[in-house]
């Protein structure tokens, strides 16, 4: 029986070989989709019916990389790893670069990782408009392994390969065309053909026949190119003092530049053999299949439920947390209402918003019509009247539980039935807040985090009454507006504080014995944090420091 990871070979009359990489749902790039890549390879060279050929992918994508569900079982022993270079020198650049007859990779959907690899290892590049060409491979605590530190610098230039893999920020195939990564843009329906009779034309020399390998017209001076690689340092240093992984990357990327190509691979391959079996690289794999492990929960998204359509979104409080929820539900094109006690409180939310949007702007990561029409989406209002047709509230007000209960009370009145009331709390009890409601099924946590449209994070509270129809309806919302939403249990702190508080008590015996608060919070961002439990404390707001700790003192009395 012939296995699911492969790839399918298919002759044309033209005398063009398609490779068609199938290993679904992205076409990862296991060792029996490389294996079989070398040896459709082969058999294709060898044929004499064989002019030029095409690779591409199964189901409307190139593939998305290597396949990294392989990592666990490289990492644990139980699976050996291809011998250092066995991919990278050759199978992609001894069989597929240096072939005696020309191929074209048709890239559609994605092509990320070793997939962007394969395709770089081809003599042509042709890309739909919106596929997504990118390195993330830093992501996962290693570097590109297949030969991409070598050549995605020779087809785009050093700066933007850096940013591409030190990032890991990919790239739209209307963008890649212009910096040179793929030679042609075309419609999906078209993409196969055209690559077909480019193929042909580099065959019949009509086009030129490019080892990527060996560009070097968008290399630097050696001079230069050492300045640039110096600066990339001391960025990835400050970005990230404690990650060893980006400068080896770095390192890799200026050996071939010194050493040439084929050195640079070897480094390459090393590097990455010895880095996929480093504690980071572990500990960021498992990061990754955790955060696509939180959109599945027993007894809530194996129930066959649908999300409901969120059409409207309701926000209690303009402070530094609601102003952040609404900014991030605007950037996701969610009309908003946002609701104040007073016009000076409005006006100040609606500032906050504002500037929020501003800032995105200033960074060049939104024009200004964009941020007009952001802006156009935000309404502002005094009392609950408007709330007669909204779909989800997120009060977002001081921790004050008395003044929640009274505002779960009042939503209780002017919302529709059907309307999702959540809480920012970040660490009350949601029992306790929705004690004098008869709507407990409908009342869920959503805790974002500051500045919450800038943190990925969303904690999802469910208490014993929560529905799972509204948890689904806001793990929906959570994955629209770019969060990693996580469902959790209702208790106080939730899980993130209750992981957290520990944290911040130690620093605080720490200032107990007499050590200064600055001190400590060099400390904490020495060993990695982004900024010390001081410094935090002051960002979010001392009222809520206190307010918080005394939901600790008040429920955990002999642990405090």
């Amino acid at each position: 029986m012939a296995s699911k990871e492969r790839t399918e070979l298919e002759v044309g009359p033209d005398g063009v070989a398609v490779i068609t990489i199938c290993n679904p749902p992205v076409n990862s790039l296991s060792i029996d989709v490389l294996h079989s890549l070398k040896d459709s390879y082969e058999e294709a060279l060898r044929r004499s019916d064989v002019k030029a050929i095409v690779v591409t992918g199964k189901g409307g994508k190139f593939s998305g990389g290597f396949d990294i569900s392989s990592f666990g079982g490289v990492q644990g022993g139980q699976m050996v790893q291809p011998k250092v270079g066995y991919i990278a020198i050759d199978i992609l650049t001894d069989t597929l670069e240096a072939a005696t007859k020309p191929s074209v990779a048709a890239i559609d959907g994605l092509a990320l990782g070793g997939g962007l690899e394969v395709a770089m290892a081809c003599h042509a590049r042709i890309s739909t408009p919106t596929a997504q060409l990118g390195l993330p491979e830093l992501q996962l605590g290693i570097i590109p392994g297949f030969g991409g530190t070598q050549r995605l610098p020779r087809l785009v230039g050093l700066t933007k390969s850096l940013e591409m893999m030190l990032l890991s920020k990919p790239v739209k195939g209307d963008e890649a065309h212009q910096l040179g990564l793929v030679d042609a843009l075309v419609s999906p329906n078209d993409l196969v053909n055209t690559a077909r009779r480019w193929a042909l034309d580099i065959c019949e020399l009509k086009r030129p026949w490019i080892k990527s390998l060996y560009k070097t017209d968008k290399l630097e001076p050696l001079g230069e190119a050492r300045e640039i690689l110096k600066f990339a340092r001391a960025q990835a240093q400050k970005q990230a003092a404690n990650l060893h992984h980006p400068l080896v990357c770095i390192d890799v990327i200026e050996e071939g530049i010194v050493s040439g190509p084929r050195a640079g691979l070897w480094k390459e391959a090393t590097a990455f053999h010895e880095l996929l079996l480093s504690d980071t690289c572990k500990s960021l794999v498992h990061v990754f299949f955790s955060q696509r492990a939180t959109s599945k929960i027993p007894g809530v998204t194996n129930l066959g439920l649908m999300p409901r359509k969120i059409s409207k979104v309701a926000i209690l409080g303009g402070g530094l947390m609601g102003s952040g929820i609404a900014t991030a539900m605007i950037l996701s094109n969610y009309p908003v209402i946002l609701k104040e006690v007073n016009e000076k409180f409005l006006n100040a939310g609606i500032d906050r918003i504002k500037a929020n949007l501003q800032s995105r702007v200033r960074k060049g990561k939104m024009t200004e019509e964009r941020y007009e029409r952001a802006l156009s989406l935000v309404s502002s209002v005094l009392d609950y009247e408007p709330f007669k047709d909204v779909d989800l509230v997120i009060e977002a007000v001081i921790e004050n539980v008395k003044l929640k209960q009274q505002i779960f009370s009042d939503l209780e009145k002017y919302c529709p039935s059907h309307c999702v009331l959540a809480t920012n709390t970040s660490t009350i009890d949601l029992n306790l807040i929705g004690e004098k409601t008869k709507s407990q099924d409908r009342i869920i946590g959503a805790h974002f985090f500051s500045p919450a449209h800038v943190m990925p994070l969303l904690e999802i509270v469910r208490t014993q009454h929560t529905s799972p129809q509204v948890v689904v309806d806001l793990l929906d919302v959570g994955k629209r507006i770019k969060k990693t939403p996580i469902v959790v249990g209702n208790c106080t702190g939730f899980a993130v504080n209750r992981m957290f508080f520990p944290y911040t008590q130690s620093a605080l015996l720490f200032v107990d014995r007499g050590m200064d608060v600055y001190k400590i919070d060099r400390a904490c961002t020495k060993f990695g944090m982004p900024m010390g439990p001081f410094r935090l404390a002051d960002l979010v707001g001392f009222g809520v420091a206190v307010a918080t700790g005394m939901q600790y003192l008040e429920n955990f009395p002999d642990r405090v």
